[in-house]
């Protein structure tokens, strides 16, 4: 994956100045979200936080929900990419599946906020919300050996993207946690392939 990408904001191309400032914010929206939950966030608290003007703040992010999308957003773009192996594509999928399950599993509140915020209609959202899935639809393309010319049947790609989403909203209700929904995901692809 590109630098680029890893340091582009969601409004606008940054500069290596700017994107020092979006990293702050999204670092100090994560410790502000362990100290408040997600009804307690603001933006202006992170900006506080992150040592920027609220302005500043704004200026990269229209609102608590687009801040904690794009720390989601962050760290999934982070993952290393799937990589062509001997395993069976089964195997592949189920690795996919629970790395990003567990993208945010270890940090509760985070997991918590991260759900309800992908969820908001925003537009910047809206937009993460697209590069998100695309891009865990590539990494479920990957596993399933699209690069070597594997013909994939997009009814299953398609299955297991519903399976994931629904699954995000059931651990965001509070249903199951986050390393259930692994488990549980794991299943899923087990019987789907």
């Amino acid at each position: 994956m590109s630098e680029h990408v890893l340091t582009e904001s969601t409004r606008r191309r940054l500069s290596d100045r700017q994107a020092g400032t979006v990293r702050r914010l999204t670092d100090a929206a994560v410790a502000e979200v362990q100290q408040t939950g997600f009804e307690g966030l603001t933006v202006r608290n992170v900006a506080r936080r992150a040592g920027v003007a609220p302005a500043t703040a704004y200026t990269y992010f229209a609102s608590k929900n687009h801040l904690i999308t794009e720390v989601f957003w962050r760290r999934l773009s982070a993952l290393p990419p799937v990589e062509p192996s001997a395993a069976a594509p089964r195997e592949r999928v189920v690795a996919v599946l629970r790395e990003i399950a567990l993208l945010v599993s270890d940090e509760p509140a985070l997991a918590a906020a991260c759900t309800s915020a992908m969820l908001g209609a925003d537009p910047n959202v809206q937009e993460l919300r697209l590069r998100i899935g695309r891009t865990i639809r590539r990494r479920l393309m990957a596993a399933l050996g699209t690069e070597a010319g594997a013909n994939v049947d997009e009814r299953v790609v398609n299955a297991l993207e519903y399976v994931y989403a629904g699954a995000l909203v059931h651990a965001g209700m509070g249903y199951t946690s986050y390393t259930e929904i692994a488990d549980r995901l794991t299943e899923v692809a087990e019987l789907l392939l």
